[in-house]
C-alpha cells in the first residue's frame, strides 16, 4: 500500500519511527480505524518488520527521537512499542520521561489488555443474560435464606473488572456469586 499525500507529507517522506528510511507503509495504530490520517503512522519496511520481533530491541533505540513527535498516533505507537521492551533499562527510562497525555496512554497500552473472560466451575465460558446452575447451596449475605444446589440463575450480568464474580437474581434480590459455584444451563 503506498502512502496517501497527507501521510507523506507529514512524515515529509521518512518513517516516523527511524527517520533513517523511506515511509512507504501506512500503518494503522490498534484499535482504531485506518481510513483517518490521525490514527497512522507512515512506516519503513525495517521497523514494520522490527515490530513483532521480540530480539530486535536494540533496533528500537531509534525511538529515542521519535518519542517527542507531536502526532499523537506515533507517541502511542512509539509508547506501546517501548512498554513491550521495558525490561530494557534505556527503554524504561525512555518511557518514564515522556509526559504524554493520557488518551495516548490508553491507546498505547490498548494492546496489551486482555478482556475478562468469565468461566463457570467446568471452564465453560459465561456471557452477560447466560442462565446457570448453582453447584452447591449457597448462604446469602445479608438476607435470610440459602440458595440451595441446583436453582436456576436466569439472565446473569458479568461483573466488570472481576472474572469470578457474577450478578444474578434470586428470590427477587440481586446478589453476587462466585463464577466457581456456578454451572452455564
Amino acid at each position: 500500500m503506498s502512502l496517501n499525500e497527507q501521510l507523506k507529507e507529514r512524515s515529509q517522506g521518512l518513517c516516523e519511527l527511524c527517520n533513517a528510511e523511506n515511509a512507504t507503509i501506512e500503518y494503522t495504530v490498534s484499535p482504531k480505524s485506518d481510513d483517518i490520517i490521525e490514527h497512522q503512522v507512515a512506516i519503513c519496511n525495517t521497523c514494520l518488520s522490527s515490530i513483532d520481533n521480540k530480539e530486535a530491541n536494540f533496533h528500537w533505540r531509534c525511538l529515542e527521537g521519535s518519542i517527542w513527535s507531536q502526532e499523537p498516533s506515533v507517541q502511542a505507537l512509539c509508547y506501546r512499542i517501548l512498554h513491550g521492551i521495558k525490561e530494557e533499562e534505556w527503554a524504561n527510562n525512555l518511557i518514564n520521561s515522556t509526559d504524554y497525555d493520557e488518551n495516548v496512554i490508553q491507546w498505547a497500552l490498548s494492546a496489551f489488555e486482555k478482556p475478562d473472560v468469565h468461566k463457570d466451575a467446568f471452564g465453560n465460558t459465561l456471557e452477560n443474560g447466560d442462565n446457570v446452575v448453582l453447584t452447591q447451596a449457597l448462604n446469602v449475605k445479608g438476607t435470610n435464606f440459602t440458595a440451595s444446589k441446583g436453582t436456576v440463575v436466569k439472565k446473569i450480568k458479568l461483573v466488570h473488572d472481576n472474572p469470578e464474580q457474577i450478578e444474578g437474581k434470586i428470590n427477587e434480590q440481586t446478589i453476587v456469586i462466585l463464577t466457581k459455584f456456578v454451572k452455564k444451563g
